[in-house]
């Protein structure tokens, strides 16, 4: 007997677990996020409903909006007329099986008679087939991967628990405004008819979803449907990456949302993430700056990051060194006035003394004031320049071919300036107590800074 569970473990992980883990951290032959700079991808599972799926199309209608329907056959087949109005008012419907089961508990076949009735029952009141698949949960199995030639897999980047009526409207709402950027998908539910769903959750998701919109509009952000999405992410460089470089790129970003956690860094500009920072005491030798200052071991800095992502997006879409570090540019640009003014009306980042970083740069970060220093040789500089030539490898629109040629460039350097500096040059003044001479000022800057060559990459 113990024999027999132990390979009914086996079985089940690689059928059901070990594919389901590598589909929702590695994107492995699924769909979970876009590219856009404007747009984001509502999407809706577990419908039609008769009493709340009407009024979520009213609610998309009144904002302009295009959303993703993955509906369940045998709902569907119940209310073809929903169907029939989500495809003539220009949504997408694809499928979330005839019945809401989980893939793991189902044979292969089995899953594909669910796909096949449902896409039929799709295609009987719209007259189109779906080539869209969402499994119930986003619970796939070893099979399904392998319906890449039928359907596309579709996931989702942030999910919200909608289906619980305890979370009340406020907390959706908060929830769904964190993650309102570009790129997202989201997944809400326009039915609470599931096992372990509140039947009226629905209501407190169109209330939310009502916030969600209005938001939306005042920030010029709209909501696509998924083949849109999809479409434009395949004509991206994106999609010519091997999977060897999408894992490091999956790992480099998981990575990055611990570090985050770990230590509770903060963004600059929320609705469209870019600098990140920290306030920390400076470990290091000291450094001296250009107005005569020094920055010792023990002085309070604040550390800034530039957004993995958005850096990772950048080299992908950037056909050059150049222009890449044109538009890093830009964002620092837009960036640094915000940062300035949360300093300015913060009494604790008041009283950090300089901006600090490391960085990969030779050209760049003199334009917004800092001083560029060596990083003196040791652990800790060996360490960072291996991280940051695997990430250049990835990033840099050159690839590897970059390194080949200017490996020797590769060197971390420090990059400092003075708080005081920083405020001056946007007209801010520290509204702080206790307020230091503004000589003695400064901030951390850890982040990827682009120069002409190629863009710096920051050492998590």
């Amino acid at each position: 007997m113990q024999t027999l569970l132990l390979w009914l473990f086996y079985i089940s992980s690689f059928y059901a677990f070990i594919p389901g883990i590598i589909s929702r951290i590695f994107g492995y032959r699924v769909f979970r996020k876009g590219i856009g700079v404007r747009d984001f991808a509502l999407t809706f599972d577990d419908g039609p409903d008769p009493q709340y799926t009407p009024r979520l199309l009213d609610l998309l209608n009144k904002y302009n909006a295009k959303a993703t329907f993955f509906v369940v056959g045998s709902h569907a087949e119940r209310c073809p007329e929903l169907i029939r109005r989500m495809h003539t008012e220009g949504h997408l419907v694809g499928i979330h099986n005839y019945v809401h089961k989980s893939n793991w508990l189902m044979r292969p076949a089995t899953v594909r008679k669910q796909i096949q009735l449902t896409d039929d029952i799709i295609y009987g009141i719209t007259g189109e087939r779906s080539t869209y698949y969402r499994p119930p949960w986003g619970i796939v199995n070893l099979f399904d991967f392998s319906k890449r030639r039928h359907v596309k897999i579709v996931l989702w980047s942030a999910m919200f628990g909608d289906w619980r009526k305890k979370l009340g409207v406020e907390r959706l709402t908060e929830k769904m405004l964190a993650r309102l950027n570009p790129g997202e998908v989201m997944l809400l539910h326009d039915c609470g008819l599931t096992l372990g769903a509140d039947p009226e959750a629905p209501e407190q998701m169109l209330a939310a979803l009502e916030r969600t919109l209005e938001e939306a509009k005042a920030r010029g952000l709209s909501s696509i449907r998924i083949d849109d999405m999809i479409r434009a992410v395949e004509k991206s460089p994106l999609a010519r990456m091997s999977f060897g470089k999408r894992l490091i790129v999956g790992l480099w970003l998981l990575w990055e949302r611990c570090f985050h956690f770990l230590f509770r860094l903060r963004t600059v500009t929320p609705d469209l993430p870019f600098l990140h920072y920290r306030l920390r005491p400076y470990q290091g030798h000291t450094v001296s700056m250009d107005d005569g200052t020094t920055l010792n071991k023990g002085d309070q800095v604040i550390e800034l990051h530039i957004d993995n992502r958005q850096l990772f997006e950048l080299g992908m879409l950037s056909r050059s060194a150049a222009q890449l570090a044109i538009r890093m540019i830009r964002r620092m640009d837009k960036d640094m006035p915000f940062l300035a003014e949360i300093i300015a009306g913060d009494d604790t980042l008041s009283e950090a003394k300089a901006l600090y970083g490391v960085t990969m740069i030779n050209r760049g970060p003199e334009k917004f004031g800092f001083t560029v220093k060596d990083l003196p040789k040791g652990l800790f500089a060996s360490l960072t320049k291996f991280y940051l030539s695997i990430l250049m490898s990835v990033i840099h629109p050159a690839g590897g071919a970059r390194l080949k040629e200017r490996s020797e460039a590769l060197v971390p350097k420090i990059i400092v300036m003075p708080v005081s500096q920083l405020l001056d040059a946007n007209g801010q003044k520290c509204t702080g107590a206790k307020l230091r001479r503004r000589q003695d000022a400064g901030t951390e800057l850890e982040a990827d800074i682009a120069e002409a060559e190629f863009p710096g990459a920051h050492a998590h």
